[in-house]
């Protein structure tokens, strides 16, 4: 493969995935930290209202979720045209003064409208992604990616706990914390981050037609493979949904835990996602290959589910943890097999398209799992099953493991020519680019 920048070899490499890696931390971090308070926040502007909270917290996350289905192919056509570090750098800076917006917030909508703007400035996510791919070979792609899950892993294990502690001091402090990280974040990579997109690399102009959700799905029907393989994404982040959507209400009904014993799962559960994320992914791809570690990461989190589901007893429901664990596989390979698929000048697009089906999983999800668990647990449900919702996470799953099934490519893909992206880029959206250096997908 063509190096996609002069970033992509030695030391420099190193250097650059080392930052994306904090940068990613530090923005899960950031974002981890306000997760215990800002229901708190909303309920102290509600006049303490439990109820009235409650719905708005219930907005606030439909609210986020369809703000980044919006403007993630937005980010990513404008890292696609601009280069990523600028927009990895503004999103940092955006999200550093959105904090302190926040955390200055003198009423609820004001502080809904701070929670929009930090759905417009959170680029990093995609923009990372997109920069792994330029600077990382396709063969350690899905190790590389391993580590950013291991960032979310670690991010989102601490940053609550630290982020409560704060709150017992003062509600607005985690606020006031999340926004230090993330202007730290920006000072660094002022100095640190180097480019990995170079310009002959490119988009030539911004692109529009690709640069919002219906058109970035028309883009990813340019690439079959890939187009499989995003229905694989939605469907495993939709699954995924089931965890902040029911969890706590779950356990407290079926298992009678609280708060503590709630927490303490959590963190074990944070601990098994950065064990598989840091340790095992790199090792089970060089062993077993792409596509049957996807297989292999998406039939445990189908097996995991069930025992979630099914289970009436708390240590055996436990024991489902380091299995549904393993599911952490899967994200890595998806996305080293997606990013073979195309060329650097729309590595940023497609991450922002997939993004977008993350979104759209978050609008969809919540009110799925919520649903479904208070439907099922009703005197005039038709049976009982409090664990409905674990149950239709693992059919979820089962869907995608026949989609990847039948669109993972059984060998491994040549990139994209990296001489044509022009082609690529001034394509039509009814037409494919041409891909005479892939190998034939095997149904």
């Amino acid at each position: 493969m063509t190096e996609s920048a002069p970033a992509a070899t030695g030391a420099k490499r190193r250097a650059a995935l080392a930052f994306i890696f904090f940068v990613v931390l530090i923005d899960v971090l950031a974002f981890g930290l306000i997760i215990p308070v800002l229901p708190h926040l909303i309920e102290q502007f509600s006049g303490g209202d439990t109820a009235h909270a409650a719905y708005w917290v219930g907005a606030f996350g439909t609210i986020f979720a369809a703000i980044q289905f919006v403007t993630s192919p937005i980010q990513g056509a404008l890292s696609d045209r601009f280069g990523r570090r600028p927009v990895i750098l503004l999103s940092c800076l955006g999200l550093g003064l959105d904090f302190v917006f926040m955390a200055l917030a003198p009423t609820l909508a004001w502080l809904l409208v701070g929670r929009i703007i930090s759905g417009i400035t959170s680029a990093s996510f995609t923009t990372a992604n997109a920069y792994v791919a330029d600077v990382v070979p396709p063969e350690q792609r899905a190790k590389s990616y391993g580590m950013i899950g291991a960032a979310f892993g670690i991010g989102f294990t601490v940053a609550p706990a630290i982020g409560g502690w704060l709150g017992e001091i003062d509600l607005r402090l985690p606020f006031w914390f999340a926004a230090g990280l993330a202007l730290l974040n920006f000072a660094y990579g002022l100095f640190v981050l180097p480019e990995s997109l170079p310009k002959e690399k490119r988009s030539p102009r911004f692109d529009w037609s690709h640069a919002n959700p219906v058109g970035s799905i028309g883009l990813l029907r340019q690439y079959p493979m890939v187009f499989g393989l995003a229905a694989v994404v939605f469907l495993a982040n939709l699954a995924h949904y089931v965890y902040p959507s029911v969890f706590v209400l779950f356990a407290g009904y079926r298992f009678d835990w609280g708060p503590q014993q709630v927490g303490w799962v959590l963190f074990l559960v944070g601990v098994c996602s950065i064990i598989v994320n840091a340790v095992l992914v790199g090792r089970i791809v060089q062993r077993l290959g792409e596509r049957r570690t996807l297989l292999l990461g998406l039939s445990c989190g189908v097996i995991g589910f069930t025992v979630y589901g099914l289970t009436g007893n708390g240590w055996l429901w436990l024991l489902g943890i380091p299995v549904s664990a393993l599911w952490a596989l899967a994200a890595p390979a998806t996305q080293a097999l997606i990013t073979r698929e195309v060329g650097p000048q729309v590595q940023g697009r497609i991450q922002g398209a997939l993004m977008s089906l993350v979104s759209m999983a978050g609008i969809v999800g919540p009110a799925l799992f919520a649903g479904s668990f208070g439907y099922f647990i009703d005197d005039a449900a038709p049976v009982h099953l409090p664990g409905a919702p674990w149950l239709i996470a693992g059919v979820l799953l089962a869907c995608a493991v026949l989609i990847a099934w039948w669109k993972a490519p059984r060998a491994a893909t040549a990139p994209v020519h990296e001489a044509e992206p022009q082609q690529v880029a001034d394509t039509a959206p009814e037409q494919a680019p041409p891909r005479s250096d892939t190998v034939a997908e095997t149904p």
